[in-house]
This record gives C-alpha cells, structure tokens and sequence, in this order.
C-alpha cells in the first residue's frame, strides 16, 4: 500500500483549501481511509475518516462543518476540503490506511499505512 498526500500550503484564515491523496495497492472495500494531522508540541489527531464499505465519513469536532472528505475510486484518491480554515488547523496532514477490517474508527492506532504529510499554514 501506498499513500502520497499533496495540496498543502500557506494560506489566510477564512480561506479554502483542499488537499488531495493518491493511493495503490487496496482493493475495492474492506479498508478505512483518513485524514490525520499534527500540529507542533501536539499529539497527531484524527480529522476524518471514510470506510470504504459505505463511504461512512466521520469528523472531528474542531472540524465538522467546515472540512469535508470524498473519494474517487475511479482515480483512487482521496480529498478534504477545507474551508473557513483558522490559524489552528495549522498542522502536517497525513493520509492513512486501516486495513484491519476492525471497528471503524478515526483513531490512528489501527492506520498502519502511512503517506508523508503535506504542510498547511494558516496565518495572516
């Protein structure tokens, strides 16, 4: 499995950005997918997550209502809109993979597939 995380960037609160991950080598279903991130001195934390069963998608709080996450399967890819973006949801985002076919869950200790982080900056 493979995971390549991409659209980070710097830009100003109340802006838009949406981050993209492309991924190989999982099959149609039986897997979750999420968004993680971390932010400095701060433990990595889960922001959303889709399974793949039922395209069921999950926020956190500090994000439900302005993010949003979809995929394509067509292209094997997944993205997060984020929108209304604040000075802390500065933080390297991660896209991950849970291929334990356990509860469905946004907490990362089930993710065992890691892409590299991809680096959003929200400042004035």
């Amino acid at each position: 499995v493979q995971l390549q995380a991409s659209g980070g960037g710097l830009v100003q609160p109340g802006s838009s950005l949406t981050l993209s991950c492309s991924y190989s080598g999982l099959s149609l279903d039986g897997w979750a997918i999420g968004w993680f991130r971390q932010a400095p001195g701060l433990e990595r934390e889960g922001v959303s997550c889709i399974n793949s069963f039922d395209d069921k998608t999950v926020y956190s709080d500090s994000v439900k209502g302005r993010f949003a996450a979809s995929r394509d399967s067509d292209k094997k890819m997944v993205f997060l809109q984020m929108n209304n973006l604040k000075p802390e949801d500065t933080a390297v985002y991660y896209c991950a993979v849970d291929l334990t076919m356990g509860p469905f869950t946004c907490s990362q200790g089930p993710y065992e597939y890691w892409g590299q982080g991809t680096q959003v900056t929200v400042s004035s």
